[in-house]
């Protein structure tokens, strides 16, 4: 049995089960409307102390629904390797200090044959971007097994095209991106609003200098206008915002709920 460990646990959120399990439980505690069930989310993956209440506040809307995802496609960018295509581990489990989550083997089979389809631990041994919304989906969620995709030079329209037949009824897709990098704190503001009016107007058009995950969204957004899905933002904030940044080199970070029904916003 092959198991990728933690890389970034102790850096990027708490190493302790403890520590780690009780400040997700304070972060996810607040309500949600039960009727609007997720079919996606987009979610931020810098360190916890930066977006972790962001990501929780999009994961929290799992919790009434947690028994119909029986999988979770997580789609995020490689940050240490540059290749064609996408790039699925061949391990059967990755860890997080909240246990082990077991790899669907069925979907690697079915993706692995695909010329834009590399298998390779190397390339998932070092990411942080998958890693750090395993514990959200620990705590929030019952058993479930994880189609994990690191994304580098592919087309949206391809990448929609390989999970489009994989996103079922009883499976989760989760898009893991941060946005703008490193401006000031008022125009890192000006270009992460410019950039939602475009996901929220579902125009696939993204770049990886407006959000460096921008081929998992864009290929959330043309399947979800395909299946006329709906987008609720749930939160929008950068580093400067919290007590960890400052304001002069920020990340922003923002959450949105992809759902098959509209309602009013989070609570």
């Amino acid at each position: 049995m092959s198991i990728r460990a933690p890389a970034v646990a102790g850096r990027f959120y708490q190493a302790s089960p403890l520590g780690l399990r009780k400040q997700l439980q304070q972060w996810l505690a607040a309500p949600c409307d039960a009727e609007l069930i997720p079919r996606a989310l987009i979610v931020p993956h810098a360190g916890y102390m930066f977006s972790g209440k962001v990501a929780a506040n999009a994961f929290r809307w799992l919790k009434k629904a947690h028994s119909q995802y029986r999988k979770v496609i997580l789609i995020g960018p490689s940050h240490h390797y540059a290749f064609d295509g996408c790039a699925l581990p061949a391990d059967q489990y990755f860890a997080t200090p909240l246990g082990e989550v077991k790899i669907d083997l069925q979907g690697v089979e079915k993706l692995s044959h695909l010329n834009d389809i590399e298998i390779s631990d190397r390339i998932h041994e070092l990411e942080h971007c998958l890693e750090v919304q395993l514990p959200f989906l620990q705590s929030c969620l019952s058993a479930f097994t994880l189609l994990p995709i690191l994304t580098s030079r592919i087309a949206p329209a391809r990448l929609a095209e390989m999970i489009d037949p994989l996103w079922q009824d009883d499976t989760l897709l989760v898009i893991s991106s941060d946005l703008s990098h490193y401006h000031p704190y008022a125009d890192a503001q000006d270009i992460d609003h410019r950039t939602l009016t475009v996901i929220e107007t579902f125009d696939p058009s993204l770049t990886p200098q407006q959000a460096c995950g921008s081929t998992g969204i864009n290929t959330l957004l043309l399947l979800a206008k395909q299946r006329g899905y709906f987008l609720t933002q749930i939160e929008y904030k950068n580093s400067g915002d919290t007590e960890a940044g400052d304001k002069e080199r920020v990340v922003g970070y923002v959450s949105y709920l992809v759902s098959a029904t509209t309602q009013t916003g989070p609570e």
